[in-house]
């Protein structure tokens, strides 16, 4: 296997690990609250909490799995596996790394907040992937 497509191998490896890590923080999490219902939140929770934040966190990269493994799964079904392609995959996992980790530790009602924009790092990283596979299709 070449080097460049294990590497963009390696990284959705890496966000799925990501992914697995999120899902166990947020259950464990919630778990251990007194009176913890299965699949409710507290409502009355907010940023200031790490019950809501990690939640959260889970959530949103819930949200944006979808295009994203989609994007890179196109792209390796059309043979996209250009250098380029590679550091978009790899520029977004680290974006979503860093936006967890900000996520978890920065609490926060600010908008932007500071994770905000590693949300859009990876959001750009994911737009050039579609760029990238619609020029493919051309």
């Amino acid at each position: 296997m070449p080097e460049l497509t294990f590497s963009a191998y390696a990284a959705v490896y890496v966000y799925l690990i990501m992914l697995t890590i999120q899902w166990i923080i947020a259950s464990v999490t919630k778990a251990k609250q007194p009176n913890a219902v299965p699949g409710k939140l507290d409502n009355s929770l907010s940023h200031d909490s790490f019950v809501f934040r990690s939640h959260r966190t889970f959530m949103n990269t819930l949200e944006n799995s979808p295009l994203f493994l989609g994007t890179v799964f196109l792209g390796y079904f059309l043979n996209l596996n250009s250098s380029a392609f590679a550091l978009c995959i790899w520029m977004y996992v680290i974006a979503r790394i860093i936006h967890m980790l900000l996520y978890y530790g920065v609490a926060t009602e600010k908008n932007p907040s500071p994770r905000s924009y590693f949300f859009l790092i990876a959001a750009l990283a994911n737009s050039v992937m579609l760029v990238m596979i619609g020029l493919r299709l051309i």
